[in-house]
């Protein structure tokens, strides 16, 4: 099976021939960012895993860019950024339901013992790295705080 680094350079081949410009470019920029990783690395290739972090957080910042540019009444730039939100999604494994979430978050409350908002802190490390490229973080903590009861 292809890594995801292999299937982006298959697309961008694909991408440059059908004159597919938001793809190619979108596809660049994520090569370049993982370019850029690789070199804040010294040069060493990036796991399967770290691809991956470094897609969700190019997500990450096209949402936060969407908030921003719906406030400053740019819709234009708004669903540009959510066509390449859709592009990098495809190279992403899917994410969990909500209800799915919910249950992880509830045996992993169970498992570290939490009792309330303090222990919000305990349970989203664990629940975080058990969940990696599976789930957005800010549905996680959404979920958890509302089972903690804050």
């Amino acid at each position: 099976m292809p890594g995801v680094r292999d299937q982006l350079r298959s697309d961008l081949r694909d991408a440059m021939r059908a004159r597919d410009v938001l793809r190619r470019n979108t596809i660049r920029m994520l090569e370049a960012a993982i370019k850029n990783a690789e070199i804040d690395k010294r040069g060493q290739e990036l796991a399967e895993a770290d691809i991956l972090a470094i897609l969700q957080r190019q997500v990450k910042q096209r949402r936060e860019s969407i908030e921003q540019f719906r406030q400053g009444g740019r819709d234009d730039l708004a669903e540009q950024e959510e066509l390449e939100i859709g592009i990098i999604e495809h190279y992403l494994p899917a994410q969990l339901a909500r209800d799915e979430i919910e249950a992880r978050a509830r045996a992993v409350i169970e498992h570290v013992g939490a009792s309330g908002p303090g222990d919000r802190g305990k349970v989203m490390g664990m629940l975080m790295r058990e969940l990696r490229g599976e789930a957005d973080g800010s549905i996680v903590n959404a979920v958890v705080a509302e089972l903690l009861g804050e």
